[in-house]
């Protein structure tokens, strides 16, 4: 089944001509993402050129993805617009609310009955605005939506940061918040600030252990988690073009993680092989016939300084395996030098769990690799020596290596197959034993290792790697174990040493699944009446945010000085929080709970001023909003970086914060913020985040005079008497300003539509 064909014929009908227009105004020739962002130009036909870093630009993007756990905010905020139907093909993903425990029965059947309100309100409002919902079980949004909905040369949001998966499909896909999506089924323009551009060149090609992850490891390591904010980074080479198309998933999958805007990949033979082994033949013909339109123009890949702001190049015949961690999956380590490292930095090596799948890693290809190296535990007289477990990334894929005889191989070494579902990917996983809080290491092929991120233990040292990486130590059980060179003690004393992985980049025999999950809309849902009980404690009705009040903002109260990395989950943690992601108000109890405070290096406890005591942070915001006091967060590099979850916007915003004063943003979480309503700022001068007390007293001035580019100022009142005034920059353009003055953007949509 191939959905929303008339409007991908619509999309490939205008492009060849948008990218001409292009060409013609940028004056010279054009790289594969800025083809794909000018055909997609809010306006129509490119009547000037947009400058990198600076220009804020309108565009149309032809779809929305939303997973669960952030559907419910952004469909709780559609309701408010006014609309009757969504603007564009919109879906909705179950993935999110499944606890990995026991085996993928179990935890499916447990899900459906403890979040069966969410579930029935996911559907009833799918089914009423006309959005795609695919059922719990069906599998993670990012596989189900390169499986079903990305198509070369489109433009896609989602409601998630790993949106930016479908760039294995050529695609320009980018994660977003609630409110970006709800401007989008809306019908309205999305805003973007004009990316830079990172080109990557992949020389050689990948063999023996190396695998598409080790490529975005290696990436990883070199721009860090902040190097690609604010870009887009292409691959292009023919070591892109001899790797297959879900392999390139994972790499800009991963993309997220040094918090580029998006990845993509020219079309090529791999995407085709793709489409049509996903029975999506009629879009492979219509690429095919276009195909020079959906890769750069020749002239930029063999000139690539001269048309990408930072290029980069990896021979992939030299790429080694990698390993990145703990806490960060930037610190990148060659599988050569872990034993060294591990040594040097007191990394426990006993390897007590390897996990693979996750939307990062759970292709047919992944699979198939990793169960030639299940294979070999028992022909070689192995014992597999930690703990090894599966996350399928859908029900299609399930189906299809139950099929062809994986799952029983991974029977065989004592794996235990969990849900098509997130799982312990973002946290849902009920690890027995986490709670003691033991110092331990786990390896996964999943694509972040944030401190409690996968068990809430913070004393669980997580390493990413490629699936094959991951369960070659797992069957070692050692962390300083290199496949490549060393040798195991088999069952009988012998040393044996494992082959190398092989697999099929797609199934021989086709792709096969008796109920892929999926469950089309009402055509007319005007009759379909969605129902929020008072009561719950699952989902609560939202109310509108108060407009701003005309004034500078006085008085301000320190809420937290958040030292270090702070992403998404230490401002609204995930795990078992995800059940109240539909409820503002009992979410917002988890505000800024993981992040640290820079007066007592404690976390979750902050002096209220009011008494002079330390307490939770949510419970001192709660009671300056009861008094009616406005407060102010500050933060570090690369503030919010993570999750695209809008609900570390929101619950500040919804609690009484006014503003959030950082070094520096990530791009989402910025976006985020000024969608709600809210000031996101930045330290004209760095330094000056060393001057702000645990006790101040903080003012903003220059807000009557909000204008673009105009720095605000930031007054100090010290506990002392004294007081320190400092510069505070900003990047709001004069619609965003627009979406500051009416209190959140949402405040404006309801307006246009009569909502």
């Amino acid at each position: 089944m191939v959905f929303d064909l008339e409007m991908i014929k619509k999309v490939y009908a205008s492009f060849p001509g948008r990218v001409a227009a292009a060409r013609k105004v940028v004056g010279r020739p054009l790289t594969l993402t800025e083809k794909i962002l000018y055909a997609h130009l809010w306006q129509g036909d490119a009547t000037q050129a947009h400058e990198r870093g600076k220009s804020y630009v309108d565009f149309a993007p032809d779809r929305v993805a939303m997973q669960d756990a952030t559907a419910q905010m952004a469909l709780l905020q559609f309701m408010q617009a006014g609309r009757d139907k969504v603007a564009v093909p919109s879906t909705v993903h179950c993935d999110h609310l499944i606890v990995a425990k026991d085996n993928s029965k179990v935890d499916l059947d447990r899900a459906v009955h403890e979040s069966s309100e969410v579930y029935d309100f996911l559907a009833s409002v799918s089914n009423k605005y006309g959005i795609g919902f695919w059922k719990p079980g069906a599998g993670i949004i990012h596989q189900v939506v390169l499986e079903n909905y990305a198509f070369p040369g489109g433009m896609m949001i989602g409601t998630d940061s790993h949106t930016v998966n479908a760039g294995g499909l050529g695609m320009i896909a980018i994660g977003v918040g609630g409110a970006d999506a709800c401007d989008v089924m809306s019908g309205l323009a999305w805003e973007l600030k004009m990316p830079k551009l990172i080109g990557v060149k992949l020389t050689g090609k990948l063999n023996g252990w190396t695998a598409p992850k080790d490529v975005i490891l290696k990436v990883a390591g070199i721009l860090t988690v902040k190097g690609g904010t604010g870009a887009v980074v292409e691959y292009f080479g023919e070591g892109a073009t001899s790797m297959s198309c879900t392999g390139k998933g994972t790499i800009c999958n991963m993309g997220a993680e040094i918090g580029a805007t998006t990845s993509t990949f020219g079309y090529d033979e791999s995407m085709s092989r793709y489409l049509k082994a996903t029975g999506r033949q009629d879009v492979a013909a219509m690429a095919d016939a276009i195909h020079e339109h959906l890769t750069a123009d020749p002239e930029v890949y063999a000139n690539p300084e001269q048309y990408f702001d930072q290029v980069i190049e990896i021979n992939l015949n030299e790429l080694e395996p990698h390993l990145n961690g703990p806490f960060t999956p930037d610190l990148a380590t060659p599988i050569s030098k872990m034993k060294e490292e591990a040594a040097k930095n007191g990394w426990p090596t006993k390897v007590e769990v390897g996990l693979i799948g996750s939307c990062t890693n759970s292709s047919y290809e992944d699979i198939s690799r990793a169960v030639s190296l299940a294979r070999q535990v028992s022909e070689k007289g192995l014992k597999t020596k930690a703990e090894f477990m599966i996350t399928p990334g859908s029900e299609q894929v399930r189906y299809t290596i139950e099929r062809d005889g994986f799952l029983s191989t991974f029977d065989q070494i004592g794996a235990k197959v969990f849900a098509n579902a997130c799982g312990p990917c973002i946290g849902m996983w009920d690890r027995m034993g986490a709670e003691k809080q033991e110092k331990n290491t786990i390896v996964h092929s999943f694509n972040r290792n944030f401190a409690k991120r996968a068990d809430g233990n913070p004393n669980t040292f997580a390493f990413v790697a490629s699936p094959e990486i991951v369960t070659a130590l797992a069957i070692a059980g050692d962390l300083s174990f290199n496949p490549l060179t060393d040798t195991l003690t088999n069952e009988k004393g012998e040393q044996v040493k494992l082959d190398p992985p092989t697999g099929d980049e797609l199934p021989a025999k086709g792709f096969a699944v008796e109920d892929a999950g999926y469950q089309a809309p009402a055509e007319d849902g005007s009759s379909v009446q969605v129902k929020v009980d008072p009561a719950s404690k699952r989902l609560q009705l939202l109310d509108p945010f108060a407009a701003w009040e005309g004034t500078d903002l006085k008085g301000l109260k320190l809420l937290i000085k958040a030292k270090g990395k702070c992403t998404t989950d230490h401002i609204s943690m995930a795990g078992p929080w995800l059940k109240f992601r539909g409820h503002l108000d009992n979410i917002s109890n988890n505000l800024l709970i993981g992040a640290v405070n820079y007066f007592n290096e404690k976390t979750d406890n902050v002096k209220n001023q009011l008494t002079g005591e330390y307490g939770p942070v949510p419970a001192t915001q709660r009671a300056y909003k009861a008094a009616g006091i406005g407060s102010i967060v500050v933060g570090d590099e690369n503030y919010g970086e993570g999750s695209s979850r809008e609900h570390a916007a929101m619950e500040p915003r919804h609690l009484g914060v006014r503003a959030v004063l950082v070094k520096s943003f990530a791009r989402i979480h910025e976006t985020n913020l000024k969608k709600q309503g809210m000031l996101g700022l930045t330290f004209a001068d760095k330094a000056d985040y060393d001057k702000i007390r645990e006790d101040d007293s903080i003012d903003i001035n220059g807000l009557t005079s909000f204008a673009p580019g105009k720095p605000l100022e930031i007054v100090l009142n010290h506990k002392d008497g004294s007081s320190e005034t400092i510069l505070a920059n900003h990047s709001y353009n004069e619609q965003q300003i627009e979406w500051f003055k009416a209190g959140a953007a949402l405040n404006i949509i309801r307006k246009q539509f009569g909502g």
